[in-house]
């Protein structure tokens, strides 16, 4: 193979995976309003998905604890390959537009209005998507098992402290940021589905936190919570749930500190380090 085409087919250095960054980071904050809510929609929704689907596969899991996570983070994966392939906006992933704004070539404007919207946006979809899969009547699955685990599942994020809500979100958007960085490394689409299985994998398996999917995970149970045959079932007594912090309050205080987490893990530990290493110096006024 000729030097030529070895260049084609190799991935992007870093440094060059740091300018198209910054030229996506450019792109973000100038598309309009409609796209960019449309957009974020959807993101919401795909998360939505991947949530879902993570959910089934951890249920009664046989294969054993570990092992379960794994393919729970393997399968939850299908949320941001959607996001990435399909094209979307997500607000975890659009923390790395601060490389953008770090190096001016947009403004505290322009980046406020991204991250505004596309969370906006990001939970719409999100809660549109729960009330769509509590409506299919799917968690039924497995004589009520998969409801019991997305009611688990719910509770546990609803029972964090701030402190330790904060910190996993710090460690998950540093994976997703991570994820997202790898993606632009790639030249084809396979490329970007293997550079966003093993972070992604990763910060579900460990129980980090994502405020964009506990937009899904913690109303559904909310909704769940809700469902009186659900509620009188047997197997809902065997199970042993403390439900009392799984409502809205429960909600608002798991994604304050998540949220503010996300946003130091993707904006400081991945894009300010990698605007340091590569683009600082490259500042431009617009």
């Amino acid at each position: 193979m000729s030097q030529e085409m070895q260049h084609l087919v190799d991935a992007y250095a870093p440094s060059e995976m740091a300018q198209r960054v910054l030229k996506v980071g450019v792109a973000k904050g100038k598309l309009p309003v409609s796209d960019t809510l449309i957009l974020a929609v959807l993101a919401g929704a795909f998360i939505g998905l991947g949530a879902a689907f993570a959910t089934l596969t951890t249920t009664n899991p046989a294969m054993g604890f570990g092992p379960a996570r794994v393919l729970g983070g393997l399968t939850f994966s299908l949320g941001l390959i959607l996001v990435v392939v399909a094209g979307a906006e997500l607000f975890t992933g659009n923390n790395l537009v601060a490389m953008a704004w770090a190096s001016r070539a947009i403004g505290t404007r322009a980046l406020t209005r991204n991250w505004v919207l596309v969370y906006l946006g990001n939970l719409f979809g999100s809660l549109g998507t729960a009330l769509l899969v509590y409506w299919s009547g799917v968690w039924v699955l497995g004589d009520n098992a998969v409801a019991l685990n997305a009611l688990a599942v719910a509770a546990a994020k609803c029972e964090l402290g701030f402190g330790e809500a904060f910190v996993r979100g710090v460690l998950c958007n540093a994976l997703v940021c991570l994820a997202v960085w790898l993606c632009h490394s790639a030249r084809s689409t396979t490329d970007k589905i293997l550079a966003i299985l093993w972070p992604i994998t990763a910060f579900v398996a460990l129980g980090f936190e994502h405020c964009i999917a506990n937009m899904y995970f913690i109303p559904f149970g909310i909704l769940l919570k809700a469902n009186p045959q659900l509620l009188a079932s047997p197997a809902l007594a065997q199970a042993g749930l403390s439900l009392d912090s799984l409502d809205l309050g429960g909600f608002g205080a798991n994604l304050l500190p998540v949220t503010l987490g996300n946003i130091v893990g993707g904006t400081l530990l991945v894009a300010g380090v990698y605007w340091f290493a590569y683009l600082r110096g490259e500042g431009r006024s617009t």
